[in-house]
């Protein structure tokens, strides 16, 4: 699954892409099963958008979060060892804590998500968290796929501004100097990008007519934290037990773009306080 490849270039860029680590069989099952239970009924943490408007298809799917408290096929997709083990190497050889599982649907005509990272909302400590993020369709600029910032893992966090919700379903994101490179991941169903959750990533809108793009997405923490939101409790260990965490506190110290002597540099003088799950 994993290889020292994977890990090479997970230190370097701060995602990988670990090609069709679910076979085509198990990952259309888990299509099918997200697609009838969206259309069942509604359920806490549904977001459609910051700001929906009439014909907003994300109206009809919206975004579910934490299924794996109440739905027992997102646990076990959660808790599977072929996570739990690139997960364990990517940190270096600590086993992960579960805190999240997501399901973005971005039906045709769905907007994107502005450009982010993770970490202001899950304020993992210490350490960080990671995203598994495993793609059920075909993702590519056409119909939303991701965008990353490579070697952002290196920097602070970022304070938020305002994101065009005209593009993105939520209205923050966070600023990058002009010219900075933004790379399309392409992914297959069953690929998983594992990425850091200080990297800057969002995702296009999805343009096409006929093409959903869903992605299957869990959260995780490294086991040496001590506390994570409130938000993303209970914790779990990957044998599904129950881990007591402490709930980090609010707010914290970001990153602002300066200019030094004509580079573009990051100053730790803003602060935020952001909250809640609406990061991909």
């Amino acid at each position: 699954m994993l290889t020292a490849q994977h890990k090479t270039d997970f230190d370097r860029d701060g995602y990988t892409l670990v090609r069709r680590l679910w076979p085509a069989d198990q990952t259309a099952a888990l299509r099918d099963h997200y697609m009838e239970v969206r259309a069942g009924k509604a359920y806490a943490g549904d977001l459609a958008a910051t700001s929906q408007k009439p014909n907003d298809p994300l109206r009809q799917y919206p975004r579910l979060v934490h299924m794996h408290r109440w739905d027992d096929i997102s646990l076990k997709w959660m808790l599977d060892p072929r996570l739990n083990q690139c997960l364990s190497a990517l940190y270096d050889g600590v086993e992960p804590l579960a805190v999240q599982t997501m399901l973005y649907f971005k039906p045709p005509g769905g907007r994107g998500q502005a450009i982010h990272q993770d970490n202001m909302y899950l304020k993992a400590r210490p350490g960080n968290c990671m995203a598994a993020w495993m793609a059920l369709d075909k993702c590519d600029p056409a119909n939303g796929c991701l965008r990353v910032v490579p070697g952002s893992h290196r920097w602070p966090l970022l304070c938020n501004t305002q994101a065009n919700t005209d593009e993105s379903f939520v209205d923050v994101t966070v600023p990058i100097p002009p010219g900075t490179p933004l790379v399309d991941v392409i992914m297959e169903p069953g690929d998983v990008l594992f990425f850091d959750g200080t990297l800057v990533h969002g995702s296009l809108p999805n343009t096409t007519t006929d093409r959903f793009r869903r992605a299957l997405i869990g959260h995780y923490i490294s086991g040496h934290a001590r506390e994570v939101a409130a938000f993303y409790h209970p914790v779990l260990r990957m044998d599904g037990s129950v881990w007591k965490l402490d709930q980090s506190p609010g707010g914290g110290p970001c990153g602002v773009w300066v200019d030094k002597v004509g580079r573009p540099e990051i100053e730790l003088t803003g602060s935020f306080g952001a909250k809640g799950p609406a990061h991909e």
